[in-house]
């Protein structure tokens, strides 16, 4: 009984400290977060979008994710890709990402949002 008291009290602070992170839209910057999220984002996105400072989508209409923020918080991005993004159209391959490699992702995206 007290392994599971312990287990929901880990996963409340869990998601408490990730609701702080998502509302503050802080992630990590350091350098290997932000490789393994450009990393996520060369393995899962690049085949369509932009995923770096300079480069151009592959696919026509796919967003250069430099650009994402100028259109919502890149935090409202959070529960899309731990549940799997799914779009109108059918060329999205449907993922989800472990929490680790969410902040990861979020934050490389972060990094590199045009100002």
């Amino acid at each position: 009984m007290r392994t599971v008291k312990l287990f929901i009290l880990s996963f409340l602070l869990i998601s408490a400290s990730q609701a702080v992170m998502a509302a503050n839209g802080v992630y990590p910057s350091d350098p290997v977060s932000l490789a393994t999220g450009r990393e996520l984002a060369e393995i899962h996105c690049a085949v369509c979008h932009a995923v770096t400072t300079d480069d151009q989508s592959a696919e026509a209409g796919a967003p250069a994710f430099r650009d994402l923020s100028k259109w919502y918080p890149l935090e409202s991005l959070e529960e899309p890709l731990a549940e799997g993004i799914v779009t109108a159209h059918d060329t999205m391959p449907e993922f989800a990402f472990e929490p680790a490699d969410i902040d990861a992702f979020l934050g490389y995206l972060s990094s590199i949002q045009t100002k």
